[in-house]
């Protein structure tokens, strides 16, 4: 039976994390969930330890000394997934802004030949909504940038929403990833895609966060702006190496 681990970084998400926790371990499909904390003052971490409680073999937590970046709350999570053998890994908010429900159409691409199945907001057409206009077309225009730089063919260059293989993950040299924030996003997907893997993208509706509030900042736009010219740079991409067994698949 395959094991599918779903990755949730938090930062002060006292306000969505109970909702989000019983959303995706009531789903059909049975995914285990891994919460990464960063020291959240408002309690999120305590309110894990209480679900444990009632989830005791699927919720787990791992707590960080501080603000450490997205990307690196990953990559953590990325390690322990490998670590306990699970066979596909996700990542998602805990806002809501991704529905749980398409966790089941990541996994369902993923089980039927997609390496990395992405959640995409763009793939057809624009679908987000609460946005305010503005942020909406620097989101979209970031990821044509980013298709035009680096030539990904992805629509949706910036979504946090995945599914990866385990075996993609295995055979990328995750502690070289240079990036935290937005660029982080379009990093990984950029290695997958260049290590030839195949990536697939799945139409979602995007639904900004109703409770809580945004991490966006402008030095997370800053760092994948000027992210991408770097990617497209042969002397950052060597960094990079297949595993021996890269394309092993599970």
């Amino acid at each position: 039976m395959n094991k599918a681990l779903v990755i949730i970084p938090t930062y002060n998400e006292i306000e969505n994390i109970e909702k989000m926790v019983h959303a995706v371990l009531s789903l059909k499909q049975l995914f285990d969930l891994l919460i990464i904390d960063d020291n959240s003052p408002d309690g999120t971490a305590v309110k894990i330890k209480e679900l444990q409680g009632t989830y005791p073999s699927r919720l787990h937590l791992l707590q960080r000394s501080g603000k450490l970046g997205l990307g690196t709350a990953y990559i953590t999570g990325f390690k322990w997934g490998i670590k306990h053998n699970y066979d596909y890994i996700f990542e998602m908010d805990a806002d809501f802004s991704h529905n749980p429900a398409d966790l089941e159409k990541l996994y369902e691409s993923c089980l039927n030949g997609a390496d990395l199945a992405i959640g995409s907001r763009y793939k057809s057409g624009v679908n987000v909504v609460n946005w305010p206009m503005g942020r909406v077309l620097m989101s979209y225009f970031a990821s044509k940038y980013v298709r035009f730089i680096t030539g990904l063919p992805v629509h949706d260059t910036t979504a946090g929403f995945k599914c990866y293989k385990s075996c993609v993950l295995k055979s990328i040299n995750l502690d070289k990833i240079k990036f935290k924030g937005y660029a982080f996003q379009i990093e990984m997907k950029f290695t997958t895609w260049k290590m030839g893997y195949k990536i697939e993208e799945i139409p979602i509706v995007f639904t900004d966060r109703r409770e809580g509030k945004s991490k966006m900042s402008g030095g997370i736009f800053n760092e994948a702006f000027w992210g991408v010219i770097k990617l497209k740079s042969a002397s950052f991409f060597k960094n990079y190496k297949k595993a021996e067994n890269g394309f092993a698949t599970n």
